[in-house]
Parts: C-alpha cells; sequence; structure tokens
C-alpha cells in the first residue's frame, strides 16, 4: 500500500484503538517489538513531573503550558529523548536527558530512548558550528550497540513503568525518497524550517550548511510522527539547543492531523543545557569529555569530577542531576561549613545513578586508596582499580628489593630528580603505600610490595605512580 497522508492520518486517528495486526497495514508506521522492563514506582502518578521538572531547574520550555494542566488521572504519557551514535560511548551531555526520562519514569510514564541509526549518518546540526564528519556503517553499528548497552543499565533502576530502547533506522531502511518528499515533504514549511536557530547560525557562518543537515530537522519530527503514529508516544524531550527540532516534530503531525480531532496532541519539552556558574560548558576536564561508559572513564574519575565541583555550582547540581528530595537538599546545603559535604553527595549519587551499587563501592573504595595517610589496608585490587587513571611504571623484584625510595621516585618518573624527592620528603609530601616516607634512606623490602604485585607511590595530594613489580 503507498505510504499516502490519508494513511497516516487515518492511523494517528485511531491507533489508541488499532491492534498491531491492522497497523502493520502501513509499512513505514510498523509497531516495532521491545521488551520493556517493568521496575517498582518510586513516585505516584499523581505527582505533576512538570512541577518537579521545574522546581529542580531541569524545565526550559514547553511547546503547549496544557501538558502542565495534564490531569493525573488521564493515561500515562509515552516520553522519547533521542540519543545520536556518534560516539561509542554517552557522555555528560547526555546526562539530563537521562534524569529527565528517570522523572518521568519515576511519575509512572513510560519512557522511550530512540538510538539514531538512520539520523546518526546525517549529523544533527544543532549547537555546531561544523558539520559533522561522516560515520562508517561499522563505527556506527559499535556506537549503537554501546549505548543502548548504556541506557538499558541506567535505566534499569527501580523506577515506576516501563522503558523501551528503539532505533530509527529500523523504519527509516523502509522509507523511498519520492513517498517522503510526496506525503510528508509537502507538510514542510521552508519559511518555518529556514527560521530554526540552528539553521539561521550556520547559514550566517563561513562554513554555511549542507542541504544533508537543513533536512535533519525534518526527519527528526518524521521520528516523532512515527512514534506518535506507532507507538502513541506523546511527548518529546530534549536539550535546548533541540527547540527547532521538537517543534518540527509537533507542527509535522498538527499539519498532518488537524488539531481540533487530535485528543492525544503532541508536547514538546526542553531541559537547559549544563553550564557552570561562569557562563562555561559543564561535563568537560583536562582529559576531555566526561564519558559515562566505564570502559571510557572509570568511576572513580567519574566520582572525582564530580567531587570537584565548586561551591558556587553543587547545590544547582544536586537538584538538577540527582533524585534527593529538596528538603534534604536544604538541609545539605546548610551544612556546607562543612568542607566537601555537598560535594560528597553529589558526587555519590550521579555515580550510583550512572554505574550502579558497585561502581559507587569501586569509586569509593579507589578514593580511599589513593588518600595519602588513609588507614585503609591497600591491597593489589585497590590500586588496580585506580590504575587506568594514574601512570604505572614496572620494575622485576630482583630490581625493586633494596632499592632506595630516592632512586625509585626518579627513575619511575613521579619526580624528576633526587633532589626533587628530599625536598618532598622534608616537606612530608612523600607517600609509599599512603605511608609517609619520613627517611631518605628508606629502601624497598618484601614486605612494601602489596600482595606480592604492586606498590603506590604519591608526591603530595595529586602525583601518583603505581609500580607493578614483574618476574623477570
Amino acid at each position: 500500500m503507498a505510504f499516502t497522508a490519508t494513511s497516516i492520518r487515518t492511523l494517528l486517528i485511531t491507533t489508541a484503538a488499532t491492534s498491531s495486526s491492522s497497523i502493520h497495514r502501513f509499512p513505514l508506521l510498523l509497531r516495532h517489538n521491545h521488551h520493556p522492563t517493568t521496575t517498582r514506582r518510586l513516585y505516584s502518578s499523581n505527582h505533576n513531573v512538570i512541577e518537579i521538572l521545574e522546581e529542580r531547574g531541569l524545565l526550559e520550555s514547553l511547546t503547549s503550558d496544557a501538558l502542565r494542566r495534564r490531569h493525573p488521572s488521564l493515561p500515562p504519557l509515552r516520553v522519547y529523548c533521542g540519543f545520536d551514535p556518534t560516539a561509542d560511548s554517552l557522555h555528560l551531555g547526555n546526562l539530563l536527558g537521562l534524569i529527565v526520562l528517570s522523572w518521568f519514569l519515576r511519575c509512572g510514564h513510560h519512557v522511550i530512548a530512540l538510538v539514531g541509526g538512520a539520523t546518526g549518518r546525517v549529523g544533527d546540526p544543532s549547537g555546531k558550528s561544523l558539520e559533522r564528519p561522516e560515520l562508517d556503517p561499522i563505527s556506527l553499528t559499535k556506537n549503537i550497540s554501546a549505548i543502548s548497552s548504556t541506557i538499558r543499565t541506567i535505566l534499569s533502576s527501580p523506577s515506576s513503568s516501563s522503558v523501551s530502547i528503539l532505533n530509527n533506522y529500523d523504519w527509516w531502511k523502509d522509507v523511498k525518497l519520492l513517498d517522503f518528499l510526496r506525503d510528508v515533504g509537502k507538510f514542510a514549511r521552508v519559511g518555518s524550517m529556514m527560521s530554526k536557530e540552528s539553521v539561521r547560525k550556520r547559514l550566517e557562518s563561513d562554513q554555511g550548511m549542507s542541504y544533508t543537515e537543513f533536512t535533519y530537522q525534518l526527519l527528526q519530527g518524521y521520528d516523532f510522527l512515527h512514534l506518535f503514529g506507532s507507538e502513541g508516544v506523546n511527548v518529546q524531550i530534549g536539550g535546548s539547543d533541540q527547540w527547532g527540532n521538537i517543534t518540527a516534530g509537533t507542527d509535522l503531525i498538527r499539519r498532518i492531523l488537524n488539531e481540533d480531532e487530535n485528543q492525544n496532541q503532541p508536547y514538546g519539552l526542553t531541559f537547559p543545557l549544563l553550564l557552570k556558574s561562569d557562563g562555561t560548558k559543564f561535563g568537560k576536564s583536562e582529559d576531555g569529555a566526561i564519558w559515562l561508559s566505564p570502559s571510557h572513564l572509570s568511576p572513580y574519575k567519574f566520582y572525582q569530577y564530580f567531587f570537584s565541583i565548586s561551591d558556587s555550582d553543587v547545590i544547582r547540581f544536586l537538584k538538577m542531576l540527582t533524585f534527593l528530595p529538596m528538603d534534604e537538599i536544604s538541609k545539605i546545603e546548610a551544612e556546607m561549613i562543612n568542607p566537601n559535604t555537598a560535594q560528597r553527595r553529589l558526587a555519590e549519587e550521579v555515580t550510583r545513578f550512572v554505574h550502579g551499587e558497585e561502581g559507587l563501592k569501586e569509586a569509593i573504595r579507589a578514593t580511599e586508596a589513593l588518600r595519602p595517610g588513609s588507614e585503609t589496608r591497600l591491597d593489589w585490587e585497590s590500586i588496580e582499580a585506580i590504575a587506568e587513571d594514574v601512570p604505572c611504571f614496572s620494575l622485576t623484584r630482583d630490581r625493586v628489593l633494596g632499592m632506595n625510595v630516592l632512586e625509585l621516585s626518579v627513575c619511575s618518573g613521579l619526580i624528576e630528580s633526587k633532589a626533587g624527592v628530599k625536598r618532598m620528603i622534608k616537606q612530608g609530601g612523600l607517600y609509599l603505600n599512603n605511608v609517609r616516607v619520613d627517611s631518605e634512606g628508606k629502601k624497598i623490602e618484601v614486605d612494601d610490595i602489596v600482595d606480592g604485585r604492586v606498590m603506590l607511590l604519591s608526591a603530595g595530594k595529586k602525583n601518583k605512580m603505581v609500580v607493578r613489580i614483574t618476574s623477570d
């Protein structure tokens, strides 16, 4: 059957009462099989999720205030957020999308994480000054699998309803260009597309914009149309830079289905981009992006990033990035006279959300292991947990036994010269396995080798060196 505006319109009107078998009459609006994870409700459905988001600084814009006034007795919302597979790990810029989805879950709604297997081949120009490099099919497939796994892990924590992860390539692979231009493209208005901020900024720049990027908003708009018809999705969420793409979808649905006949109108919701109090982008470190995948960034280093948040940002981030009750956050704020109280709680809550309880335990264990003067006994596992995040050096057992700590500190690269090591010892800043070295004459003994395999050298609070012991 040809894909026509009439068939779309009929499907959108009747979806709520239509069986999956009849939906298969429309090949471009198939209902996709998925296996939702049902989890425990943390908030009653009487909680107004919009009010919660607004209170916590997670609401930037709504396409209609009707979403705020929506009566709690109505059926649960079906909400989706898109994630582009531009890398094989999500990063901190994606975290707010997962947080907002989780709030909808906790209030009894259904959520869909949409991975852009199709749109990722085009590249979203929103917030970009240059066209994104094209991904090869192998890399794209790898990225889709990796970020889908991360999303599934994060959103499978105790929540209130169900989670689905879909790939928009599943429906785009069947779309024919001429059908799309005839039956969907005619509802898009070039004037409206040109007025989008993401388009206007690029057209005003020296780089300009390719036709491929220009059409991205229509592709994302069609995703919303498809999910509206096949999955009953009625809310799309995204960062504030996604406003143009989101409204492209709500406009497209309204043009195809007259609003007076649309009892289940589409809504768009944006949340603010994460910025520090000084206006700089949140989510970058000296080493680059803050990744959510433990294979890219260890739970320890992730934890440390949040532990280092400034006092001027920490309370705002506790509201935005955690699920702690607001009154508890107020108590934490009142206790900020104690250094790092709020930062520690922020680091714990966000690390738990992203990496789970085991990841949090690993981060805390590694943090304790790295603290010079810590009374916690070091073991091989604790040191190995941080080995990816600090420099490492290898020596044979025969070579290291009896070696002077001055020589070890220099040959491992921890300190440049023996004179520098002596100064560090005199200042009380040189540690071996978290025990202060008080003597320049200290030599390495068998008992200094942790579990017979490794040692940890520290110069001050930040400079560390893992020394691995080999048999030959």
